[in-house]
């Protein structure tokens, strides 16, 4: 399906039809929605006089009649009430990011504005990468009124999302209505999907008029006349997904629910970063210690992403992390290795399996007595290869 995500997407000449949904005024080139391309202003104007909007080729809009007459430009966006609070917010809130999530400045802020700007965030990214932290973190920083699915453990989306029909003696039948219909009824509220890549896709069907900017209301019933739950000003909805062929028990989501998010990917660490973080957190335990364990880490993602792996998945921070506070508990290396990372990979196949490969780069960190020297990451693959 086409989609226009800039003013530059939409050709020169284009005349944009504007249709009403509520108290919203909804944008339409080519039957494509560009409502958020177009000043509310503008939009609401334009309506109010019951004409149409062209794309002139400086890249403005102006109003028209229907028949083509030109009757205004409006070349301005107007700047709203508090704007430069909002800036300075956004623009000084990397101080906020709690120094256990690394994350990039330029991709926390732009969090931090996807969220005050209203919009639906999707942090995607491997398994134990930080999305479900960066979505707490950013409540934190807000401190707003926040609820959290699991969306992933949802095992009747109805019930989780609507609510379910009770029935006595005394009142009769009523919707005993869920947690989510209280949650988008709660203005500025953050509302945590967690895992939407492993719902149900009744969930997806049941969020689409929720999350959709020109509908946000949730449908109680399906009868004509059953009430609609409309979303509170200021609600936010933050949705995590692990998108890729090794997550088994996911579901690809659909391209209309997809659209209706702004995405955020989650960058894997690099070396540097990971022992960076593990020293923040684990400052008691021996340095050396802390960068095989990042070097481990780091060598299991770099042969992951290789042409031919072989190995499907790098070890994950949140692996890592348990792995230092096992050393830090009083475990050995090996022992915590054996329990936290092992397991996670096949052992079918004998000395060509996953398990055997990682256990190979785990046994060239453990101290033997052998050397002091830990190995560099070219004499570590290129003994691998050997």
């Amino acid at each position: 399906m086409k989609t226009y995500n800039t003013i530059n997407d939409i050709p020169v000449g284009t005349q944009v039809t504007l249709t009403q949904s509520g108290n919203r005024i909804n944008a339409y080139a080519d039957d494509i929605k560009i409502t958020g391309l177009i000043p509310t202003g503008l939009r609401q104007q334009a309506f109010k006089n019951d004409n149409e909007l062209k794309l002139t080729d400086t890249g403005k809009w102006i109003e028209i009649e229907i028949n083509d007459t030109i009757l205004a430009a409006d070349e301005s966006i107007e700047i709203p009430e508090g704007h430069a609070e909002v800036l300075n917010f956004i623009h000084t809130s990397y101080d906020l990011k709690p120094k256990s999530l690394v994350m990039k400045e330029l991709k926390w802020k732009y969090l931090i504005r996807s969220a005050i700007r209203g919009k639906n965030i999707m942090m995607t990214g491997q398994s134990g990468c930080g999305k479900t932290m960066s979505a707490k973190a950013l409540v934190r920083a807000l401190d707003r009124p926040d609820f959290y699915f699991n969306m992933g453990a949802t095992q009747d989306p109805r019930a989780t999302l609507i609510g379910n029909v009770q029935f006595s003696h005394e009142t009769g039948t009523w919707l005993s209505e869920a947690l989510f219909v209280k949650a988008i009824q709660t203005p500025n509220a953050v509302i945590l999907l967690d895992e939407l890549t492993r719902a149900h896709p009744d969930a997806w069907n049941i969020l689409m008029p929720v999350l959709d900017l020109g509908q946000r209301y949730l449908r109680l019933d399906e009868a004509a006349d059953q009430a609609t739950i409309k979303v509170a000003e200021g609600v936010t909805f933050i949705a995590t997904a692990n998108i890729g062929n090794e997550y088994t028990a996911t579901r690809m989501l659909d391209k209309a629910l997809l659209d209706r998010f702004t995405v955020i990917e989650m960058d894997i660490l690099n070396k540097e970063e990971e022992h960076g973080l593990l020293t923040y957190m684990f400052p008691n335990v021996e340095n050396k210690v802390l960068e095989a364990v990042a070097n481990i880490a780091h060598l299991t993602r770099v042969e992951s992403l290789n042409n031919n792996p072989r190995i499907e998945s790098g070890v994950s921070t949140r692996t890592s992390v348990e792995l230092a506070g096992l050393i830090f508990d009083g475990f050995e290396l090996k022992d915590a290795a054996s329990i936290t990372i092992y397991p996670q990979y096949d052992a079918s196949g004998g000395v060509d399996s996953e398990r055997t490969f990682v256990k190979q780069i785990v046994q060239k960190f453990i101290n033997d007595g052998s050397s002091d020297e830990l190995f560099t990451e070219e004499e570590m693959l290129n003994d691998l290869d050997a």
